[in-house]
């Protein structure tokens, strides 16, 4: 792996529980690889590949840490990735143009090798999520670092990813964990919203239209209950309905219907410190993900619940190795004995160290040091 940043822009630490915690990009930046990409979990085996969703986060926190030539390198890598594609995907919209039927298979995937190539190995690659998340990392990335303008390439690549979520955002697609794939899903329409709606502030201010349009049908057909669903027709919550608010701002943080949603994420899927993915989850038991309690803390962090926030970062932290690395999930209380082993026995542990989790501890520090800790 070829290291593409410099040494950890921060030196400054916070105190959880006692213990110093540092803002330390290393782990990061010595994973990612010489292409931009950065691999999901470089050690485990189904993740050696590079997710826009996760990747976009991850360059995020690094932005966040003062790291904007990791970032800078992440975001050439997917615009070439997503230039290299771009015939595919004219041709995909030039068919739905014509009401032309178009197989699962050939949308545009979630994932590609670190070398940007896009492998059709049956992996549920059809979310539109990470093409959302791309966006709003570059729109961040271009507001946050010392890059005034994108290159001709990466503005060209940010352009044919507009047109192609303009076209395809109504598209039932699988969701941000690969599952439910013939559902229209609240967080996706979120990160497809907030993409567009960032791209829309920096670089092409006419995809702001469309925007606003997924945000109506948002507000409109994901809410019951006075709050927002896991999907359209599905009353449950998702701890990914975090981000309608952060960080993609479909509503504010303390919009009543966002509130709502919240308290429902924390009755139903908060255990013991974590945070499931949704109730019904059975991968590798349905246990705690660092990643989406991070994400908790972030929401109360701006919410400006230092404690709460404080409270989700040191639960992260209790569960950071010796080594420094994170984990994805751990099992708890409410873990499906059976499906972790099934899950174990096929795959292995589950997947450390999750960079994407490492990004997102990142991301509620700095915020806490932000807000004074």
């Amino acid at each position: 792996m070829g290291s593409t940043g410099s040494s950890p822009a921060h030196d400054s630490h916070i105190s959880i529980d006692g213990r110093s915690t540092e803002i330390d990009t290393r782990l990061i930046i010595a994973n990612q690889h010489a292409s931009g990409a950065y691999p999901a979990s470089p050690s485990f085996s189904q993740y050696p590949h590079s997710w826009l969703r996760d990747g976009s986060f991850i360059a995020y926190s690094m932005d966040r840490c003062g790291e904007h030539a990791s970032a800078a390198a992440f975001h050439r890598w997917a615009a070439a990735t997503v230039l290299s594609n771009s015939a595919a995907t004219r041709d995909l919209m030039e068919r739905a143009a014509r009401g032309q039927p178009i197989l699962e298979h050939e949308f545009l995937p979630a994932r590609f090798t670190v070398n940007g190539e896009w492998q059709q190995d049956g992996w549920p690659n059809f979310q539109l999520d990470g093409y959302g998340h791309w966006l709003w990392s570059l729109g961040e990335h271009l507001r946050s670092s010392e890059a005034a303008n994108a290159s001709q390439e990466v503005g060209e690549a940010a352009r044919l990813v507009g047109e192609y979520l303009t076209t395809f955002w109504q598209e039932p697609c699988y969701d941000a964990w690969e599952e439910y794939r013939s559902q229209l899903h609240t967080s996706t329409l979120a990160s497809i919203y907030g993409g567009l709606a960032s791209i829309g502030e920096t670089l092409l201010p006419d995809l702001r239209v469309v925007s606003e349009r997924v945000r109506e049908v948002i507000l409109d057909e994901c809410v019951a209950n006075g709050r927002f669903v896991k999907h359209i027709g599905n009353e449950t919550v998702d701890a990914s309905l975090l981000w309608v608010s952060t960080p993609f701002a479909v509503v504010p943080e303390d919009h009543s219907l966002m509130t709502a949603t919240v308290k429902e994420i924390e009755r139903t899927l908060s255990v013991s410190g974590g945070l499931r993915r949704y109730a019904a989850d059975t991968f590798y038991g349905g246990g705690e993900w660092l990643l989406l309690t991070a994400w908790l803390g972030w929401h109360y962090s701006r919410l400006g619940n230092r404690e709460r926030a404080r409270e989700c970062l040191a639960w992260v932290e209790s569960h950071r190795d010796p080594e420094g690395s994170l984990p994805e999930q751990v099992s708890g209380e409410a873990s499906n004995q059976r499906f972790l082993n099934y899950w174990t026995k096929r795959w292995g542990r589950s997947a450390k160290p999750l960079l994407w989790s490492h990004a997102m501890a990142l991301v509620l520090l700095l915020e806490l040091q932000a807000d004074g800790g």
